[in-house]
């Protein structure tokens, strides 16, 4: 568990909206899950969770953008040192939050499509 959490704020900032989407995203999922199981078919709160697949990746990017940023700032220090640090945790924030996104969409996809598919029944 520490080790996902250290991952996790490793991410930096973007990491935070990345995870609240999820979360936000799997439970209207769940919801629309129960409501199909007592028989109701409705498609609402469903273009939520297709906004969300589609900003997550995006979020990814601007995790990618804000940690390579990150990592030209260690390199444009006034006294000229570069941080090899510093560098690479930039890198990583890079990484790490790309990772995050396009993970994060892949898991909310494959239950929206499923339960999409049964709306439309």
């Amino acid at each position: 568990m520490k080790e996902i959490v250290s991952v996790f704020l490793a991410g930096g900032p973007v990491m935070w909206p990345i995870l609240g989407l999820s979360v936000a995203g799997l439970a209207i999922l769940i919801w629309k899950a129960l409501e199909l199981r007592s028989g109701v078919k409705n498609a609402k709160g469903l273009v939520v969770v297709s906004t969300i697949i589609t900003a997550e990746p995006m979020l990814g990017i601007l995790g990618t953008v804000t940690g390579i940023m990150r990592t030209f700032r260690a390199f444009d220090s006034a006294s000229g040192a570069a941080s090899p640090m510093a560098a690479t945790a930039g890198i990583g924030e890079a990484l790490i939050t790309t990772a995050a996104g396009l993970i994060a969409a892949l898991v909310l996809i494959f239950p929206y499509n499923m339960v999409n598919s049964k709306v439309g029944d």
